[in-house]
């Protein structure tokens, strides 16, 4: 599995995009919810004109894992203001690190980490944060790993189910 690139996604690869984040999002949570709310999710989630729109922000970067020139996995940070909560300017939000079933297990969520944290290294941020939900041990364990811990937790709706997500972050420097 060495032979996995990260590259930075544009607006050109928006199609891929959708279709990537509608099935690992598909893959990651149908079985805990609703098929009526998972729907819906996914038709507002992974429109064209959001995913547009998120390509367009300044304060977001998309990147893609692949593997053959098959998109694997991706990667969502956001900075500044576009961060989903806390919007602190010292800090990178990682909103999203999905990876395709089949590859779970051979290191590519590691690898889209290791990038999140390098370029948050880059922008001379002083922590990294995330929201993670609460019924997912494998994410929750994966980032308890490389040495999150866990400091809030807010809610998050997926159609008319309301979830929790535990908030997590790990200090860059003191």
């Amino acid at each position: 599995m060495t032979d996995i690139e990260i590259q930075r996604v544009t607006l050109n690869d928006i199609d891929q995009l959708q279709k990537i984040g509608r099935q690992t999002f598909y893959e990651t949570f149908s079985a805990g919810n609703s098929q009526e709310n998972m729907t819906k999710y996914l038709d507002e989630g992974f429109s064209i004109e959001k995913l547009t729109a998120e390509l367009s922000d300044n304060n977001a970067e998309f990147y893609f894992a692949t593997l053959d020139d098959n998109v694997i996995g991706y990667l969502k940070l956001n900075f500044g203001q576009s961060q989903t909560e806390l919007q602190d300017d010292n800090a990178l939000e990682i909103e999203r690190i999905y990876v395709l079933k089949d590859f779970h297990g051979k290191s590519v969520g590691q690898i889209l980490y290791d990038k999140a944290i390098k370029i948050a290294r880059q922008k001379n941020t002083d922590y990294v944060w995330l929201g993670v939900w609460e019924e997912n041990p494998r994410a929750i364990n994966f980032y308890k790993k490389n040495g999150f811990v866990e400091f809030d937790k807010h809610v998050f709706k997926l159609g008319n189910d309301e979830q929790t997500d535990i908030m997590m972050k790990l200090k860059l420097k003191n």
